[in-house]
Order: C-alpha cells, then structure tokens, then sequence
C-alpha cells in the first residue's frame, strides 16, 4: 500500500512530483489547527513549513502518522518533544539556504550602512528637490568596508557570511557554541567570548537559531554593549527582546537594525516602523529565491522517503525516537 502524505504549504512542482512517483499525496493548503486535528490521523507523513504550526493538540491524534519532514531549516513550529513521545520521526533540512540567506544579510547590513531602503523611500515621496536636500540631510552614511563585523552563530549560514564579509573588506569576529577552526583558517574568524563580540564589533549579525538557551539572547544589558553599533537580524525574531531594541533605539544608542524576523508574525503594526531612518525591515523572505525553495523541496521529500524507507536521515531533529519506534516499525517502501 503507498503511503498517504499532506503536504501543508504551496511547494514548488518539481518536488511534489518526484514525491507522488512514491505516495499519494494530498494537498491542505495552510489548515487551521482545527481542521488539521480532524485530518491529521489520515496520514503517514506530513511536509511542512513554518507557516505550518503543528502543537501538541494536533499531534496527540496522529495515530497513523511516522514522519514530518520541515520545509526548512528551523523547526520550533513543531511540538518535537510530542512527536517523539508518539514515535513520529521529525526532519529538517540543511545547508539548502545558506547561500541565498547570506546574500541577504549582506544585503540588509549594506542597506543598512548606506540608508538605501530611506532612499528609495525619500525619492518615491518626491523629496528631492535638490542635491543639497541629500547632502545636508542624509547623515551617518556609512561604507561596510574596514568595519569589523561580529557574526552570533556560525553554521552553514553564519560560515556563508563570514566568506562574503571577508570578500568586502572586514574583519570577521564571532561566537558559536563550539569553535569552527575550518573557517577561522580560510577568512581569518576570531573567535571570542558572546560579550566581547558585542563589545569589539562595528556591526553585529545574528545567525543562531531559536532554542531556549538563545531566547532573547539580545537583551537590554546585551543592547548597552552595542552602543553606537549596528544589528542585524536573520535568524529569528525570538533572538532580540523587541521592547528593549526599541527603547535602545529610542535613546539613540543602538545605531541602527535591520531584520528579516519578529518576536510575533506577520506584522501589520510594530514600533520599529517609526525608525524610518534607522532600521531597515523585511518579511521573514531571506530564503525566498527561486533555485533555495526547489532544492529545500526535494531535501524535504528525500528526508520523508527515507524514513518511510526505514532509513535515518542525517536531519533527524529528535534521535530520541530511535529508542521509541526504530527506524524498522515505521518502514513502508
């Protein structure tokens, strides 16, 4: 009998047909909890994003289910901790957004630096009536080469940066939680303490993902270390206590932040967007190029075939399982 997989989110048609050569696959597009805890038990594996939530509730009446398979690299969308006490196999992908997020957060540090999202702004409102209006007016304009630039979490993301900061000129500094000696080798990295980071950087780039030891990993007496500095934000948006930056923003002593994440999304209303010249905000979009969501697809259906084969995908988040329900009890191809 060929396993019955829901894929939650709209993905990219090369992956879902290599996906339907093996399963029959049924499409319920962005469910509300509701309706996914009526559905969920009709089901051998699920393909999620992070628009995806899966809590406890619904995974509780997954009776049938042996795998979810993320659609991305974070996976705190899911109730981990349930799926592994029901013997459900959870994954994530790897490596498959290094390369697009890291242009973005180069990106957003040179956007930053050099005002470009005000200035795209100034010129649509029709304010530049004169070459002294700009010359006057747009202050604290500055360049990202000779700046050292301090990178929190250095993973495939983090190491991705380090390589296109260096190619710009800086000096790369960073904290992760162990030592990367590969990359210190090839760009020159320095690794130090999580404080002292914060302290010797120009610019600080935040690259870890959500867990609870990084929950507001960015606080108030962390945001005093960043006086005069600049932020960036491409992890998650639970890495920065919000009310805080915002008061530091305030005060004038963080020099400004651009992040492609919130505390709480989607955002309509926030008080960052008063801080027109001092931040730069985008919609949790840093991944979204064309060739990142193909590739994370096929990565997403490989991880879920392989457990349905028996198989221990190399991203299986919670290893725990194995004890629960071996790799063996969940095997359908």
């Amino acid at each position: 009998m060929r396993p019955r997989v829901a894929v939650l989110f709209k993905m990219k048609s090369r992956p879902l047909e290599e996906l339907r050569k093996y399963a029959d696959v049924e499409l319920i597009l962005y469910p509300g909890v509701e309706e996914l805890k009526e559905r969920i038990g009709e089901f051998d594996g699920v393909i999620v994003s992070p628009l995806n939530p899966l809590p406890g509730e619904v995974i509780e009446r997954a009776d049938r289910l042996k795998v979810i398979s993320c659609h991305s690299a974070g996976y705190d969308h899911v109730d981990v901790e349930a799926a592994t006490r029901k013997g459900i196999y959870v994954t994530k992908v790897a490596g498959v957004l290094s390369e697009a997020v890291a242009e973005f957060a180069v990106g957003l540090t040179i956007a930053l630096l050099r005002k470009i999202a005000y200035a795209d702004r100034f010129i649509r409102s029709g304010k530049w009536d004169s070459h002294r209006t700009v010359w006057s007016g747009f202050k604290e304009i500055e360049t990202l080469y000779g700046k050292r630039v301090g990178i929190l979490g250095m993973g495939a993301i983090g190491k991705a940066i380090a390589r296109r900061m260096k190619a710009m000129g800086t000096e790369i500094l960073y904290w992760s939680r162990s030592r990367k000696p590969d990359i210190e080798e090839e760009v020159g990295a320095k690794y130090l303490p999580l404080d002292d980071v914060l302290r010797e950087s120009d610019v600080v780039i935040l690259a870890l993902p959500a867990t609870r030891e990084t929950y507001h990993i960015i606080n108030e007496e962390r945001l005093e270390l960043l006086e005069g500095k600049y932020l960036v934000n491409i992890g998650r948006g639970s890495l920065v206590d919000e009310s805080a930056l915002v008061k530091a923003l305030e005060d004038g002593n963080l020099k400004g932040y651009a992040t492609d994440v919130f505390e709480n999304e989607p955002v309509q209303e926030h008080e960052l967007f008063r801080y027109e010249w001092e931040t730069v905000l985008t919609p949790h979009y840093a991944g979204l190029s064309k060739e990142a969501m193909e590739d994370m697809g096929f990565q997403a259906v490989r991880n879920l075939l392989a457990v349905l084969r028996g198989e221990v995908p190399e991203t299986l988040v919670n290893r725990g399982v194995l004890k629960i329900r071996p790799p063996e009890k969940v095997k359908m191809l």
